[in-house]
């Protein structure tokens, strides 16, 4: 499909946007353009794709979207190289997750090799925005949802996918050399439910225990199962990772109410390339707890696009509280990161083919 191109009227002045990528945070400053496709059924699928500035998109008060939440998104990141040209992680992953989220909420497939196409449009324009701050990246974020006007619980037969960019820098704003979770009484999600898909609701149901998470002084919230309530699944945005004294890691299984994270994954393989037996199993509050008080847990980790790998060194709800190891960051996790962020930025030698230069 052929992008049109469209002229921005009013980029920012480079000497505003070196000043703003000096401390971009994460998630507040975004680049000067986006991009557009449209989906509509009676036109016979994706068509009008379209490079051009950021700004609001118009949408009729009565869209799906608003009414019905079909929305979809993935989170993804550009590093630089050291010859200087960008490069994704996996990139054909999102892709395909992308998909699998679309299935899940009756919206249509976009087509693999133009999701990978909109994101190289948006970087040929806007990678000059990449952040000057140690560790920074540029945060990518394609996303769907249904624009059709109409009242009714039904599919919606018209979509707009977009992307956007944002120069991003440390994801926690502790500063803290681990994170410190709070158990929350809230579920997340169910089985049948949408767990493993990446949309919209899943993240507005963490939102009032991350408020509570954050009010208490804790950095994320840990969701249990549903059921139960006593196995673990998944932070607010990241997967865990326990790490145990006879070299052995168990991480929750993908039942389907957690997402399938592509970091997740990434781990899972340089973990066993290390020597650790990684298993796929369920892990209760319970025992982590007592796994943590006794020391035969070492280190957990949380891992996701946005934070990468991040060691977790206190859990506390409202009957407990405790550490793992010595609270701070473990000998795994910091070789883990280094290794994940070395393959990522071309300091280490990518040899799975993870990573997609942009030239």
């Amino acid at each position: 499909m052929k992008f049109q191109t469209l002229a921005h009227p009013a980029p920012l002045p480079s000497d505003r946007r070196a000043a703003a990528l000096e401390n971009p945070g994460f998630g507040t400053l975004f680049t000067d353009h986006m991009v557009t496709i449209d989906y509509d059924e009676a036109k016979g699928g994706w068509h009008s794709a379209t490079l051009g500035p950021r700004q609001p998109i118009a949408l009729d008060p009565a869209a799906s979207v608003l009414h019905y939440a079909q929305e979809i998104f993935e989170g993804m990141k550009a590093y630089r190289q050291p010859d200087g040209s960008l490069a994704l992680f996996r990139p054909e992953e999102n892709a395909k997750r992308f998909n699998k989220s679309a299935a899940r909420l009756a919206m249509p497939a976009l087509p693999e090799d133009l999701f990978l196409e909109s994101i190289r449009q948006l970087l040929s324009v806007d990678g000059e925005w990449y952040p000057s701050v140690e560790g920074g990246s540029l945060y990518i974020r394609p996303f769907m949802f249904a624009t059709e006007a109409f009242l009714g619980v039904r599919p919606a037969k018209q979509y707009k996918f977009v992307v956007i960019a944002s120069p991003a820098g440390n994801y926690f704003k502790s500063g803290s050399p681990a994170v410190s979770l709070w158990v929350s009484d809230y579920t997340r999600a169910a089985p049948g439910g949408t767990g493993a898909a990446k949309c919209g609701g899943n993240y507005a149901a963490s939102l009032v225990p991350t408020g509570q998470a954050f009010a208490k002084g804790h950095d994320q919230v840990l969701f249990l199962d549903a059921v139960e309530k006593k196995w673990i699944e998944e932070l607010g945005g990241m997967n865990l990772f326990f790490v145990m004294d006879d070299g052995s890691v168990v991480t929750p299984p993908l039942t389907g109410t957690i997402l399938p994270g592509i970091t997740r994954d990434s781990l899972i393989t340089l973990l066993r390339e290390e020597g650790l037996n990684v298993r796929e199993e369920m892990y209760s509050i319970d025992q982590w707890r007592e796994d943590a008080t006794s020391g035969k847990l070492i280190e957990t980790m949380a891992c996701g696009t946005a934070a990468v790998v991040t060691p977790v060194g206190k859990v506390t709800s409202e009957d407990y509280s405790f550490t793992i190891g010595s609270g701070g960051p473990g000998q795994i996790t910091s070789k883990l990161r280094e290794k994940l962020v070395g393959i990522q930025t071309g300091a280490v030698e990518d040899t799975h083919g993870w990573v997609m230069k942009l030239g």
